[in-house]
């Protein structure tokens, strides 16, 4: 059964079963990038600057044009998570996909990087002293009024959640899993396009999508005309022509899609979530729950 979400006018509409606990999966990335940003307003974080001993800027991490690889297409990680072995520490994990070497220039080509965002949450985690979570809550989730939601770190932290049965440890997530309701993650993303949380220069910043051909994660069939990507966000134009912000994301045995289509009127901002779906479908269903609104 697919869950859906939606706001209007900072309001949640008719959820459909949204209140209980799912994995954000990569939507996680839009929430970590709204904390870096946060850190860059408040002088902590540089965007544009090399970082230290690398030759890529923390806005080229966000944008996963940094140059670094994945590790979703290693098959012994896809191996270990089906056995529910114990995460690698994060050397093992570097050593197994040379994650520290460059696979191109930086800023020359968009390369999904969850590795990008492992560095990125460690920035966040140097700057602000705190481990992710803290960090996170401190700087994104209070500020914008979110409850329920957490970045979980151990199986317990996945209790209430299907994960929980199926074993899963959500420390596979290595740049962090947030674990919450579905209607959160779209007042989250309603709430942050459209409030003061990070100043205008940056919210810009951030909402502009670059190209990124047709090198989506997973599924080529998925329902894009101009798909691009921010920081932290995806931001392009539908294949019917809606322009949408926001980020997909999928795990073991589900998929989220959390979007918000600035053009509608009103603005309207639409979750889904659903167990074996894949990220075309649920995308899918995000879109057409958008035009409903026009």
């Amino acid at each position: 059964m697919m869950q859906i979400a939606r706001v209007e006018n900072g309001e949640l509409i008719a959820p459909s079963g949204a209140a209980a606990p799912v994995p954000w999966w990569s939507f996680t990335k839009t929430v970590i990038a709204a904390g870096a940003l946060a850190l860059v307003r408040d002088g902590h974080l540089a965007l544009d600057a090399p970082l230290p001993q690398r030759r890529y800027t923390l806005r080229q991490l966000l944008q996963h044009r940094a140059g670094l690889t994945d590790y979703g297409a290693l098959s012994a990680y896809h191996d270990a998570v089906a056995r529910h072995d114990e995460p690698w520490p994060v050397a093992e994990l570097l050593a197994r996909t040379e994650g520290e070497r460059l696979r191109c220039e930086p800023g020359s080509a968009f390369w999904y990087s969850n590795i990008g965002y492992l560095f990125v949450r460690r920035l966040i985690e140097q700057a602000s002293g705190a481990p992710l979570g803290a960090a996170l809550d401190r700087l994104v989730l209070q500020p914008l009024g979110i409850t329920g939601a957490r970045i979980a770190t151990a199986p317990a932290d996945v209790a209430g959640t299907y994960l929980r049965e199926i074993g899963y440890h959500p420390g596979w997530v290595y740049h962090g899993l947030v674990i919450g309701p579905l209607d959160q993650a779209a007042l989250l993303l309603a709430r942050l396009m459209r409030s003061d949380l990070l100043p205008a220069a940056l919210l810009d910043a951030m909402r502009d999508g670059r190209a990124v051909s047709a090198s989506l994660p997973t599924d080529l069939a998925r329902p894009w005309r101009v798909p691009g990507y921010g920081l932290g966000v995806m931001a392009g134009v539908t294949a019917h022509g809606v322009r949408v912000i926001g980020h997909t994301g999928g795990g073991l045995g589900s998929a989220v899609a959390v979007y918000h289509a600035p053009d509608a009127r009103p603005p309207a901002t639409v979750a889904a979530f659903a167990r074996d779906a894949t990220d075309a479908a649920i995308e899918t269903a995000v879109f057409d729950r958008m035009e409903q609104s026009d």
